[in-house]
């Protein structure tokens, strides 16, 4: 059975209907992508699964329990992260305390984050703990997001363009932190324009044309 399954979501903002019918899964210990162009439907797509965005029709379930009538922060605490395009930091707060904003208790079914394992998968963040995430460069800007969203101990993270303007080196190491979540159970849901990353990482992929889901495989 599928870790997480979204089925006929309809949504878009204001009177503009933006997605038809998206319906997708993913297992856990799977990266699906959803591959597309800008103004396809991805990072809706992925905004109205955690409730960001209002869906009008269609439903999402983890773990075969809808969750599409939840408010953002029930589905959080249910296990589900999402990490922004926008980099989403606390400026003011240090590496390791906007790590700390993100962290919930271990859940079942569900890999457990502890710091040390985070420092595994993002190597480079160690030694900036104390460091303002102010100051951090994108790429390590969009590790800590990802690694604050792990911190949450997560069963689905849900990935915004994780590649999107980062330097080749650090677009490798997402990588790599990508494959890392695999392996360790979680299922990834990541939101694409580059199909040679999306090849790279992804064991499927669905294309997004104009809000429908126009190719999967």
């Amino acid at each position: 059975m599928a870790t997480f399954e979204v089925s006929g979501l309809e949504a878009g903002y204001g009177r503009a209907r933006v997605l038809f019918g998206i319906s997708l899964q993913a297992g856990a210990g799977e990266v699906v992508a959803l591959l597309g162009r800008n103004g396809a439907g991805k990072s809706t797509t992925l905004k109205a699964i955690i409730r960001l965005v209002r869906s009008s029709a269609g439903e999402v379930r983890l773990d075969a329990e809808r969750i599409d009538g939840l408010e953002t922060h029930d589905i959080a605490r249910l296990g589900v992260a999402y990490v922004p395009e926008e980099r989403r930091i606390f400026s003011d707060l240090t590496v390791a305390e906007n790590i700390a904003v993100g962290r919930q208790s271990p859940r079942p079914g569900a890999p457990e984050w502890t710091a040390e394992r985070l420092h595994a998968l993002f190597p480079a963040l160690a030694p900036m703990a104390r460091r303002r995430a102010g100051t951090l460069s994108g790429g390590e800007q969009q590790m800590l997001c990802i690694a604050r969203g792990l911190a949450g101990n997560p069963r689905v993270i849900l990935l915004d363009e994780p590649s999107e303007g980062l330097a080749p080196l650090i677009v490798e190491q997402v990588a790599q932190a990508i494959l890392g979540m695999k392996q360790a159970g979680v299922a990834v849901l990541l939101a694409e324009q580059s199909r040679a990353f999306s090849r790279r990482v992804a064991d499927r992929s669905y294309t997004l044309e104009k809000g429908r889901i126009a190719d999967g495989q």
